[in-house]
């Protein structure tokens, strides 16, 4: 509609200017004129509609209800908008192409309102070759099975595994470039140059977001990966920043991150098993709690059984330590249980019962549910 509007208004201008006395001309001439007008606003409609149909529009969302205690009055109950998020992506030609996600966490964002407002990936990626491809921009860091791939309909559970939460700092995204290697063979990886962290041993605060991040320290990032047998997956990154405070006149000095993680899949049953470790290189002047900080780590073990395709089940055991792992009293675990429910497969209803277990703070028990979607 909008195109054809187009071209009768400009069809209908040209026509008047042509009838005006200075510009007479035979209808001979105006219908040749018309004819030729009307080729032109058919090429114009024609590149606005290749151009429409390169840019594509997704997202996802996901809705949570939490109802937990730590057995001494202590409780939360709380419904939450977690993320609402979309995707517009653009492809320029067969070998550039743009990608991009906006998200709104919590509703609302705002002065005093729970809420942020971020966009977690603005990107361009160029093809070198048939397996080689470059992104420059804010993406998301190669880490972990979560920070990648998080919509609600792709993972058990209703909230993400803790370890991608307080080891892995999902989601995690930095600025910067990366080149990555697809093979026929199964094998793949990626190497980056981003902006890096700005917390000292607080991992999951020092995330900087690309807004206004400080940037003398960067931070470089390798990730291999194997699927080149069917139904199993295995990675590893590793990462490393000189300083993880972006100050050098400090006492908190470079970290390096290493993960790992196995996922295979057997007809309808899952395996899946991650761990990650942090090691901050702390000097000997520095407070107590940073010292006790200079190693954290986690991991997990997940089992996973579709039922039925529109039915799974899983069990998780979490267990991770962000207090250090050289000091008594500090680690926590939870495990997990319960199930997905998919009426359609890009549409979950998810509920799970959470038992927690941690030496030093408040031990939350309860039901989490939620519904979520992609598209």
């Amino acid at each position: 509609m909008k195109h054809q509007f187009i071209k009768s208004a400009l069809v209908s201008a040209i026509a008047f200017g042509i009838a005006q006395p200075a510009f007479a001309v035979s209808d001979e001439e105006f219908n040749a004129l018309q004819e030729q007008f009307n080729m032109l606003a058919d090429q114009v409609e024609e590149n606005s509609k290749d151009s429409s149909s390169n840019t594509s529009i997704g997202g996802y969302g996901e809705l949570h209800y939490n109802n937990l205690s730590d057995g001494n009055g202590n409780t939360k109950k709380e419904v939450d908008f977690h993320r609402f998020v979309l995707f517009i992506n653009h492809e320029f030609n067969d070998d550039i192409r743009f990608f991009s996600e906006f998200e709104i966490e919590h509703a609302l964002a705002g002065d005093d309102k729970p809420g942020e407002v971020e966009v977690e990936q603005a990107y361009i990626q160029f093809d070198l070759n048939e397996n080689t491809k470059a992104n420059a921009g804010l993406f998301l860091i190669p880490v972990g099975i979560l920070n990648e791939t998080h919509e609600p309909p792709t993972f058990y559970g209703v909230e993400r595994n803790p370890i991608e939460k307080n080891i892995i700092p999902t989601t995690w995204w930095e600025a910067g470039a990366m080149l990555s290697g697809h093979y026929g063979s199964g094998f793949s990886y990626d190497v980056a140059i981003t902006s890096g962290l700005d917390g000292g041993t607080n991992v999951r605060g020092g995330r900087q977001k690309v807004a206004k991040a400080t940037a003398n320290n960067l931070a470089a990032t390798g990730r291999v990966k194997y699927t080149g047998v069917a139904g199993l997956e295995l990675a590893a990154t590793l990462q490393y920043q000189d300083d993880m405070t972006q100050d050098t006149s400090d006492t908190v000095g470079s970290a390096t991150l290493i993960t790992t993680h196995a996922r295979w899949n057997v007809g309808d049953v899952t395996l899946t098993g991650l761990y990650g470790r942090w090691d901050i290189d702390v000097d000997a002047t520095a407070s107590a709690d940073d010292k006790a900080k200079d190693s954290q780590d986690g991991g997990y073990l997940e089992a996973s059984y579709k039922v039925s395709p529109k039915f799974g089940v899983f069990v998780r055991q979490n267990e991770w330590d962000n207090g250090g792992t050289n000091v008594a009293g500090t680690s926590k675990s939870q495990t997990d249980i319960g199930f997905n429910y998919w009426p359609h497969e890009n549409v979950v209803i998810k509920a799970d019962y959470q038992l927690q277990s941690n030496d030093s703070s408040a031990e939350f028990d309860g039901f989490n549910l939620g519904i979520g979607y992609q598209f």
